[in-house]
């Protein structure tokens, strides 16, 4: 449509990815309008207006990248195949920073199942993914448009660039050297399986606190050193209910495993703040360190924007109105440092990347994905921390309340996995690893290379007189 498109103003083009983006979001994030009627209280009616809000603001990169994509089709011609796929990656930037961040549902994430491709994310990332996905299907597209020979050779050259990375991603699976060099250690994660409605019951707190004991009694038992619980195990915060303090101090004392768990943490120093935390227990007593969650979730532990958005503020006050943390904080486990994401914080490459910079030879993340019921959010979530994985060059093991939890080794392989909705236990063994990758090292160079690039391709376009073909002026208008 953009290559058909030479004289089209900039306004069309956005117009066009706007309503191509929201059509995505749509069907992406319908489930969002559940959780605000269901948990959060809102009317149907404003719940859609809610949704539909984010919706339209996400769908404005979808915008942008239409916009940037037809300034360098008609800046550069064939060649745009690059910086269409470049120009994407930045739309993808741009959700991740602007207004706080919402990266979900990356078009990268696509591949995290074809492992092959999904090794590229070891170097450049998920941004690195979603420019190859794009790359080839505008060279796809640019051949479909206009077969001349440059387009069937820029189509060519993509399905060979995309064949020599599933042949050196398939090689790098096959060698397993991240598991080769690993530290075995045996871990377990407690699907507890509480409805989101029983966790606020006074009633039921003792029958939630024993299953998980109960259950981590058995995971020790069965040989397991680190028992990790989801996000808010605790019906009360931790530190503030000494009766499930003790206990869990006494389970760490008794088998010698260490626990992390997700807990309310409360500070009234001064003015009473909450923070969504993950706890260190240990044989030896509580860790000093405690984690605070960075990123919280709009609209489920904050209201972003509230001065507008005052008649969403419904939504969070069954929970708190949480306060974010500042710094990523590891562990240390047995002489070796591991990271806790807390639920929707996984879904961001850089924070998940500073817990390895931080020393994390494993990565854990604690959820709790009662919230989305049984849609499809809690598997979009799942394998968008799959794909940390492979980033990371970590194993990485996922606790959630009802599900899906689950471990993923460094190369992005599901070794065990969990129902939604069911009571489980989950033992496996995972390793402590050191050796960092590629993307480790350099995080997000390559997505601020593809904006530099396509800044360059605008500059360098603009300079330049039109280029005219049949009588029509590329470049100048769209």
């Amino acid at each position: 449509m953009l290559e058909r498109t030479p004289r089209a103003r900039a306004q069309r083009v956005f117009g066009l990815g706007v309503v191509t983006g929201a059509v995505a979001f749509a069907g992406t994030l319908y489930w969002i309008t559940g959780v605000m009627t269901t948990y959060g209280g809102l009317p149907p009616s404003t719940a859609v207006g809610v949704n539909a809000l984010l919706v339209a603001y996400l769908a404005l990169f979808i915008g942008l990248f239409a916009v940037l994509a037809a300034r360098g089709i008609h800046a550069v011609g064939p060649p745009a195949i690059v910086t269409t796929a470049a120009a994407w990656v930045i739309g993808e930037l741009g959700r991740r920073y602007l207004f706080g961040g919402f990266p979900w549902a990356l078009l990268g994430y696509s591949q995290v199942s074809v492992l092959p491709v999904a090794q590229l994310a070891s170097v450049f990332g998920v941004y690195g993914v979603s420019f190859l996905v794009v790359l080839v299907n505008a060279a796809l597209a640019a051949a479909l448009v206009r077969t001349e020979r440059r387009r069937l050779t820029g189509l060519g050259v993509a399905v060979g660039v995309v064949a020599a990375i599933a042949a050196w991603g398939q090689w790098r699976v096959s060698r397993g050297a991240l598991v080769e060099s690993a530290e075995p250690v045996r871990v377990a994660m407690i699907q507890g399986n509480v409805a989101q409605d029983d966790k606020r019951d006074p009633g039921l707190r003792r029958s939630i606190l024993e299953t998980y004991l109960s259950r981590s009694q058995a995971a020790a038992d069965a040989g397991a050193r680190l028992i990790v619980w989801p996000e808010s195990a605790t019906p009360q915060p931790v530190e503030e209910d000494g009766a499930s303090r003790a206990a869990i101090l006494d389970l760490a004392a008794r088998t010698g495993a260490d626990v992390i768990l997700g807990s309310e943490e409360i500070d009234r120093d001064r003015v009473t703040r909450y923070y969504n935390a993950a706890f260190h227990v240990g044989p030896a007593g509580i860790a000093p360190e405690t984690y605070r969650k960075i990123r919280l979730v709009p609209f489920g532990e904050y209201v972003p924007l509230r001065r507008w958005l005052f008649f969403a503020g419904r939504l969070v006050a069954g929970v708190a109105d949480f306060t974010p943390g500042t710094d990523p904080v590891t562990f240390s486990v047995d002489g070796h440092r591991l990271g806790t994401a807390i639920c929707y914080e996984v879904v961001y490459p850089d924070l998940i990347r500073s817990f390895v910079t931080g020393g994390s030879e494993l990565l854990t993340t604690i959820t709790n994905d009662a919230w989305f019921g049984e849609t499809s959010a809690p598997h979009q979530h799942f394998a968008q921390a799959a794909m940390r994985a492979v980033e990371q060059g970590r194993y990485l093991v996922r606790s959630a309340n009802t599900g899906i939890s689950g471990v993923v080794d460094p190369y992005g392989r599901v070794l065990a996995r969990t129902e939604l909705f069911e009571h489980a236990t989950v033992v496996a063994d995972v390793g402590w690893i050191r050796t960092r990758t590629v993307y480790g090292r350099t995080g997000d160079l390559f997505a601020w290379g593809c904006a530099a690039l396509v800044l360059g391709v605008l500059v360098a376009g603009a300079r330049r007189r039109p280029v005219r073909r049949g009588g029509d002026e590329r470049g100048s208008d769209a």
